[in-house]
């Protein structure tokens, strides 16, 4: 897909989330979005609702999940109507403790690394498998990591794909506004075996 970056961006900064959307789906290309039920997750289903209902969106449940994700997830699925696949680790959590001895710290570099293959990047290859995506919409933003501070609202991932981050310049304060403005559930219970912490990226964003 050949586009000038520069240009689209410098055209897209000024534009809606909305519109952002609209856009990529004007491109006429195989085109998923994707969630991850996070605490503020509600945003971006809500924008692509408001869009199209039908876009394929992608869920990886890595299967570590606390209740609380479960609940607002199915409430965001019935109350936002929108085009839910949710993809799951071939491996269950339990089998996977017993073997790797719980959830790898950052610092077991290479035991991360292949847990991480395993609960988010296994299932997501599956899913670009069954999709053939060429554009991917999702709800990253500048702030939230040094890795997506090189970014823009469109770029090119590793795997070749567009990458369109609708609300990437959004603040934290934005989000919250969108959510109270539209009274969208907030997760507040969320936990991402594969960051561990905030600011760190979980892998779908970096891999190659």
């Amino acid at each position: 897909m050949e586009l000038d970056l520069d240009s689209v961006n410098a055209t897209l900064r000024d534009a809606s989330a909305g519109e952002i959307i609209a856009w990529a789906l004007q491109q006429g290309r195989p085109t998923i979005a994707t969630t991850s039920m996070g605490r503020n997750a509600a945003v971006m289903l809500h924008l692509v609702a408001q869009v199209d209902k039908t876009l394929p969106t992608i869920w990886v449940d890595t299967g570590y999940n606390l209740r609380d994700t479960y609940i607002v997830a199915e409430r965001l699925i019935r109350d936002l109507d929108v085009n839910i696949h949710v993809y799951s680790p071939e491996m269950t959590s339990e089998r996977r403790n017993a073997i790797m001895g719980g959830i790898p710290t950052v610092d077991e570099e290479e035991r991360h690394k292949e847990f991480t293959r395993q609960v988010k990047l296994e299932p997501f290859n599956k899913a670009l498998a069954e999709f053939q995506p060429e554009i991917w919409i999702t709800g990253i933003r500048r702030e939230e990591t040094e890795h997506r501070k090189t970014l823009d609202i469109v770029s090119t991932d590793n795997r070749g794909m567009l990458k369109v981050a609708p609300i990437f310049y959004w603040s934290e304060e934005q989000v919250e506004q969108y959510m109270e403005q539209f009274e969208l559930p907030t997760c507040k219970h969320y936990f991402d075996p594969t960051k561990v912490h905030d600011g760190r990226e979980c892998g779908l964003h970096t891999a190659a």
